[in-house]
């Protein structure tokens, strides 16, 4: 199937934040008595950020900067999605705690998005077909991921490479500016399936269906060579695909944000796809991998940074647990 057409839709305002508690790859050389320098050389990141709070509580305060950057109030937005891969709890949706944290004056309503380090692009998929059909005419999308959690510190190549952090986006109504997305496409390859998961936490290994400590099996678990393998494998054609229906090239987009999956994942992309130095998007050494907020927090590190012009356009590419890919071209 073709990726899907032109939808006006104008992004009005971005938001983001980190929490207030970092964690140097410095510190981490010292706590897992490794050499200096061992950790930022694995991983590829300075420092990540730990929020001790909730994923709630973090968005929300995105999600305040983001309303503040669009010049209008809660009470203005039709629906507050929540687009994230760690929720505080399974019931109910994290979009109801997002609800509840910003207690606004009427029951608007709120429901999430999960597809893993995709969520916000799915969000944006959708708030733009329900904006271009005129069933909402503003939309609230909020990422707030607590990746640290659920992390085996002793394990840098499944937990160094992440952070926590929150990015939001309000958006509506492109009236006469052209702004748009332009195309978006997903596809999921399930033979990766099992290749990067949280196993613990709803009806197939539940508390009473597995034996030994239940905690073990809410430990986020990553085989990391083979997701990077299926990657590089279908990432290409994929996004072949998607520029052919924007009908635009890699070559014509000014800016290209990706999610911030790793150093490695980032180096592949510039250089597989040929993006010049100051084109890709990258604030991964500085927060990490913040799984679904990581894409929203490039892109609004590309929008503050004025490296994102109205009237530019741009791709917005990642990967995620399925394993999925996705993929949005959009008219800022």
């Amino acid at each position: 199937m073709p990726a899907l057409g032109p939808r006006a839709l104008r992004i009005l305002g971005t938001g983001a934040v980190r929490p207030d508690e970092a964690v140097t790859s410095a510190a981490m050389d010292e706590r897992l008595g490794l050499p200096p320098g061992t950790v930022e050389a694995r991983t590829g990141v300075r420092v990540r950020y730990v929020e001790r709070g909730s994923a709630a509580e973090l968005g929300a305060r995105a999600a305040r900067k983001a309303l503040a950057a669009a010049g209008i109030t809660l009470d203005d937005v039709d629906v507050i999605i929540g687009a994230s891969a760690t929720p505080d709890q399974p019931l109910p949706c994290n979009a109801a705690l997002l609800h509840e944290e910003l207690a606004p004056a009427r029951p608007i309503a709120a429901w999430d998005v999960n597809a893993s380090c995709l969520s916000f692009l799915v969000a944006l998929d959708l708030a733009a077909t329900l904006v271009d059909a005129g069933r909402h005419e503003r939309i609230l999308i909020v990422s707030s991921d607590l990746a640290s959690v659920g992390l085996d510190w002793s394990d840098l190549g499944a937990s160094g490479i992440f952070g926590d952090g929150a990015a939001a986006a309000v958006v509506g109504h492109a009236g006469e500016t052209g702004s748009a997305v332009l195309a978006a496409d997903f596809a999921t390859h399930s033979e990766g399936a099992h290749t990067c998961e949280i196993r613990g936490g709803g009806s197939r290994f539940a508390p009473d269906r597995v034996d030994g400590e239940y905690a073990d099996w809410g430990r986020f678990r990553m085989e990391g060579g083979a997701v990077f393998r299926l990657a590089v494998k279908h990432l290409p054609p994929f996004v072949d695909r998607l520029l052919a229906s924007a009908g635009t090239t890699m070559a014509d987009l000014p800016v290209v944000v990706p999610h911030q999956a790793s150093h490695h994942a980032l180096a592949w992309v510039q250089h597989h796809f040929g993006i010049e130095e100051g084109r890709l998007v990258d604030i991964y050494a500085d927060h990490g991998n913040q799984v679904g907020a990581s894409l929203p927090s490039a892109l609004h590190a590309a929008i503050e940074s004025g490296r994102l012009q109205r009237g530019d356009r741009a791709l917005l590419l990642g990967t995620g647990a399925g394993l999925s890919m996705g993929g949005v071209v959009l008219c800022y």
